[in-house]
């Protein structure tokens, strides 16, 4: 898996700041830094956003720089796909990050039992995805749907949209969102 805590470690020290001054700046804990800059922790987008915003610096921005460090290869083991996901029970597994010019934003989603992405979101993309396994609840505005495996969703990402696992075991969804929004 590409080392993310890296790539946060060397920005953090272009930036000249200790971990504790990025811990304050970003609202993270020093101690979370620090498990994130030596890989023994995945930061979640939130995490991440807020340290990157801290630094001067955006997802998009971060992911860019990492894979044009990383030598190019159509072919993807699942131990090399970056966790990009929550803590919550929301993992988010990111294809191709390495990519030249990638123009779509591929996920394998694992959704706990029980959990959600929390309230409605939107954002300027479309969304599309499969569910693999498992039962997912996908709330787009005002029409709500449970897909199980084999389903599938197509929206704009502008629409308010929300996803919850409703069954009693692990869900998996692989999805793609243009353009990438990191």
């Amino acid at each position: 898996m590409p080392a993310i805590g890296q790539g946060l470690r060397e920005l953090r020290r272009r930036r000249q700041l200790t971990t504790r001054e990025l811990a304050a700046r970003s609202g993270i804990s020093h101690s979370s830094v620090s498990l994130i800059e030596r890989d023994r922790m995945s930061p979640s987008v939130d995490t991440l956003g807020a340290m990157l915003e801290a630094m001067g610096s955006t997802l998009s921005g971060f992911f860019a720089g990492m894979s044009a460090s990383m030598p190019y290869s159509p072919f993807y083991r699942h131990e090399d796909l970056p966790e990009i996901g929550r803590s919550d029970g929301i993992s988010y597994r990111l294809v191709g990050m390495n990519h030249p010019n990638r123009q779509i934003l591929m996920l394998c989603e694992t959704y706990a039992e029980g959990a959600d992405t929390g309230e409605a979101i939107s954002h300027a993309a479309q969304e599309a995805g499969v569910v693999v396994a498992g039962t997912v609840e996908i709330s787009v505005g005002a029409e709500r749907r449970r897909l199980q495996a084999g389903d599938a969703y197509y929206f704009d990402s502008q629409t308010p949209h929300r996803f919850r696992n409703a069954g009693d075991m692990p869900a998996r969804i692989v999805s793609a969102i243009t353009p990438p929004t990191y």
